[in-house]
């Protein structure tokens, strides 16, 4: 008995289980040349000694880590970031909640409030923090300015000369610029919560504050954990406040793990063991964000 002819359509499984490369191709590619290989770069860079002028002097094995993790500079840097993204990004959440609440009433003028509040996210980070160190100024800012004639200040202020008062001010700017982006994200997830979930919750007799806890709050979780883990990643690889305003200094009193790592590359000129604190800085961000993402989880 003669064998039967192959179908055409035999062939189409296979082609149709390929056919979304074809789209997807062009993305891998693109992450595999923003991403991956830049990834894999930097931790062959951490394993070798490279001199100021960038030729590879031959491999350091575990030296630039063992320099890193025995230079004295470095416990004071990461407590101080963790101190920086974590106090930004939760002082940030608080108040982007409230502004989110705001934002999604209604009030006159309501757009143009809108507007005005995502101006300093669309601002460029560099000059909102040169405006903020010009009005902290010793002599002629305006912070000292106002707080002299309000009689709170006997004399100025060097206000980014004193670490603490530094750290604080440069907090602040971080709050200001991260604010925007995560009060519109909030908003975003408010008006996606249904009107009908709260007509039921005023039917049954909750008050405001029962409305809140029981049923926006949890509602809201998807929208916080998007604008929690993009504040901080941003915050944790913040540059052109800190640099801008102190250049990590007095010293590096007020470095954080990102200008620790430029002043490495760029001051010590050291790029082997700069190298090695970007690693060090990637893995930091990969746990804060697991570790996030583990609470969350935890807390449904």
């Amino acid at each position: 008995m003669a064998a039967s002819p192959p179908r055409r359509g035999a062939a189409r499984p296979a082609a149709s289980r390929l056919a979304p490369l074809l789209w997807l191709g062009p993305s891998l590619v693109l992450i595999a040349a923003v991403v991956l290989w830049p990834a894999v770069e930097m931790v062959r860079t951490s394993f070798l000694r490279i001199s100021s002028s960038g030729l590879t002097l031959g491999g350091a094995g575990a030296g630039n880590y063992r320099e890193l993790f025995t230079s004295e500079a470095l416990v004071p840097v990461l407590l101080r970031t963790l101190l920086w993204v974590g106090g930004v990004v939760g002082v940030t959440m608080l108040l982007a909640l409230g502004l989110g609440q705001l934002l999604n009433a209604r009030f006159p003028g309501r757009r143009v409030v809108r507007w005005a509040v995502i101006v300093p996210w669309a601002a460029s980070v560099l000059m909102t923090a040169l405006i903020f160190r010009w009005m902290l100024d010793n002599d002629s800012g305006l912070v000292n300015r106002v707080l002299l004639d309000l009689g709170v200040l006997d004399a100025p202020v060097n206000w980014l000369a004193e670490p603490g008062w530094a750290l604080f001010w440069m907090m602040t700017v971080a709050v200001f610029v991260s604010l925007p982006f995560a009060s519109f994200v909030i908003l975003a997830g408010l008006q996606a919560i249904p009107r009908d979930v709260y007509e039921a919750a005023r039917v049954d007799g909750a008050g405001w504050f029962t409305t809140y806890v029981r049923i926006t709050l949890p509602m809201l979780r998807p929208a916080l954990i998007i604008a929690s883990i993009i504040n901080v990643i941003n915050v944790f690889n913040s540059f052109p406040i800190i640099w801008a305003m102190t250049r990590g200094g007095p010293g590096n009193a007020t470095d954080t793990t990102t200008t620790y790592m430029y002043k490495i590359a760029f001051v010590e000129q050291d790029v082997g063991q700069s190298a090695a604190m970007a690693v060090v800085n990637f893995g930091l961000v990969l746990v804060m964000v697991l570790l996030y993402l583990r609470v969350t989880r935890e807390a449904r």
